[in-house]
Order: C-alpha cells, then sequence, then structure tokens
C-alpha cells in the first residue's frame, strides 16, 4: 500500500531469448475478465490451464486447452499473428506466461494466478522436456527470425550436472529461477493475485480447486463436479493430452505424452548425493526470504 493506493506493479524491463519475447505485452489489450496463469515453468501451468478451461466451460469434455490458451510471451508465432488470435477469442480468456512480474504489463483489472513448485521438482521435469524433444523443436526455437541471444542447445546426458549448471548459472540454460519467484512472491498480498503451489494442487485438487473457482468469480455447477474433477486427474489429462499441449505431435516424437510426463515430486531425491542437494536449499537461503522459502519448499499444507 501506498499512502493509501494500492501500488500496482510496472514493467521495467523487456526479456529476450531462445523463447521470450516480452514486448507483447506492450500491444496486447485486456478485458476486465482476463486470467493470467504464471509459473516459472514445469510447476503445473498445464494443469492449471486444464482446471481453469474446466470450470469455465462447466466439465465439457475435448476442449482444445492448447489453443484456448496460448503462452503469450513465447516468441513464436510471431505476436502479429498471435495478438488477433488472443483478440478474436469470444470465451473468458486464460493466458499463461513464464515472465517475472517486471517484465510484464500488470493490469489491475485482470487475475493472476501464480504456481510454485520446489526447484529440483521443477529441474527434473524440465530436463525431462528438454532431453526429449526433437530437432523440429530446436529449429523451430533456434531458427525463426527474432532470436535474441545465443540459442538453445541439446542438454547434457548427466541430469546431475544439468542441475549443477542450472544452479550454477542462474537458470541456465532457461531463465533466472529465483528472479521469477521473488517478483511474484513480493505482489503475493495484492487482491487480483492467487498464490498455488504444485504440492497442495496433488494434495487436495479439489479444495484447490474451489479456491481457484472463488478467485475467479466463477460459480460450480455441482451437477457437473464429477466431469471437471475427472478431466482435471492425471490419467485423462495424459490420456487426453494433445487436446492440452501446443504442436505436441511436432516437437516431442514421443508426443503430447511425453510432455505430461509424471507429475510427481521428490525424484530428485533418488539421484542428488545429501550435498548436492543441500546446495539448492542453500542457494534458496541465499536468494528469497524464509517464508518465501518455506512456501516453496511445501507449499500451504
Amino acid at each position: 500500500m501506498t499512502n493509501g493506493t494500492l501500488a500496482w506493479p510496472r514493467k521495467t524491463r523487456e526479456l529476450h531469448n531462445h523463447h521470450f519475447d516480452s514486448t507483447i505485452w506492450n500491444n496486447f489489450d485486456f478485458r476486465d475478465d482476463d486470467i493470467v496463469i504464471a509459473t516459472y515453468g514445469k510447476s503445473g501451468t498445464t494443469w492449471v490451464q486444464q482446471i481453469i478451461s474446466q470450470l469455465l466451460f462447466q466439465g465439457e469434455e475435448g476442449l482444445e486447452v492448447a489453443e484456448m490458451s496460448p503462452w503469450l510471451d513465447l516468441r513464436i508465432p510471431p505476436q502479429e499473428i498471435k495478438l488477433p488470435e488472443v483478440a478474436a477469442q469470444p470465451h473468458r480468456r486464460f493466458i499463461k506466461t513464464h515472465l517475472p512480474v517486471d517484465a510484464l504489463v500488470f493490469c489491475p483489472r485482470a487475475k493472476y494466478i501464480y504456481i510454485g513448485r520446489d526447484g529440483r521438482d521443477v529441474l527434473w521435469s524440465m530436463y525431462n522436456h528438454h532431453s526429449t524433444a526433437n530437432d523440429t523443436w530446436y529449429d523451430a526455437l533456434n531458427n525463426t527470425p527474432g532470436l535474441v541471444g545465443p540459442p538453445i542447445e541439446r542438454p547434457t546426458e548427466d541430469i546431475r550436472q544439468y542441475y549443477h549448471d542450472w544452479l550454477e548459472q542462474d537458470g541456465y540454460p532457461w531463465w533466472s529461477f529465483w528472479e521469477n519467484i521473488r517478483s511474484w512472491w513480493k505482489i503475493r498480498n495484492l487482491p487480483n493475485v492467487h498464490m498455488l503451489h504444485f504440492a497442495d494442487l496433488k494434495k487436495d485438487m479439489s479444495g484447490q480447486i474451489r479456491k481457484i473457482a472463488e478467485f475467479l468469480n466463477i460459480p460450480i455447477d455441482d451437477s457437473k463436479w464429477d466431469a471437471i474433477l475427472e478431466h482435471c486427474s492425471f490419467d485423462y489429462m495424459k490420456a487426453n493430452a494433445t487436446k492440452s499441449v501446443p504442436l505436441s505431435g511436432a516437437f516431442w516424437d514421443g508426443g503430447a505424452k511425453q510432455f505430461i510426463h509424471k507429475g510427481v515430486n521428490g525424484r530428485w531425491r533418488d539421484t542428488l548425493t545429501r550435498e548436492e542437494s543441500a546446495k539448492y536449499e542453500e542457494l534458496a537461503a541465499s536468494e528469497l526470504n524464509p517464508g518465501c522459502v518455506r512456501w516453496l519448499t511445501h507449499g500451504e499444507g
């Protein structure tokens, strides 16, 4: 609060890399009921997109969620193609971003849901995403005009080395994990921001979906509740993954089911030594305040 008035975030920079073109937000026309789903990545973004689609369309089967809920700041396709498509959407829009707050144009009229997850779980999921991507994925990211910065390369075959590189080089080869978390944690108390944790969603999906519906002012038809829960389950999403994952057949030889991989936490415990795991914890303690560290590690529950 500033002099009794909310201090809304302001955009202070642009962020470009093999994935990002943050300038698209400068040209995006918000509607009063827009929903923005934000994560660092690999934290449950696709899951929450599915949840919101089910709430908006009351358990409808076969929704083309990947088309309905675009990743706005992904630089492919370019904004001259993407923006008119999003502007033409007749339904309540729900858009995803992986940007930190200070690279967004933040709208007080929109609703924002930020999903957190322990960084070690994020990294394990990110490695699967990166290591199974095919030549078409690399070609699209690295050879589409407009690339700013270095290309993304194929990952090392050693996931432990991938983990150390990510920690030591501030999110390499993706983007900074810590600045993303810090920026959203800083605005967590704004009335149009809802903080959601992957672990809480795993533990009590039904309760968390009801909280999301309340935050978004979406009434739930109780006669559709069982269908909503079924369509938001991991098994259903895995079986119907082509509806949720953009260009899945083109970018992963294993298809969309490769993208929606396991949806579990703690896989790093089977690989990292105690000292290697502590390296993450020590960095978290130095980069984030204690309350944020606790939330990021455990969620609310």
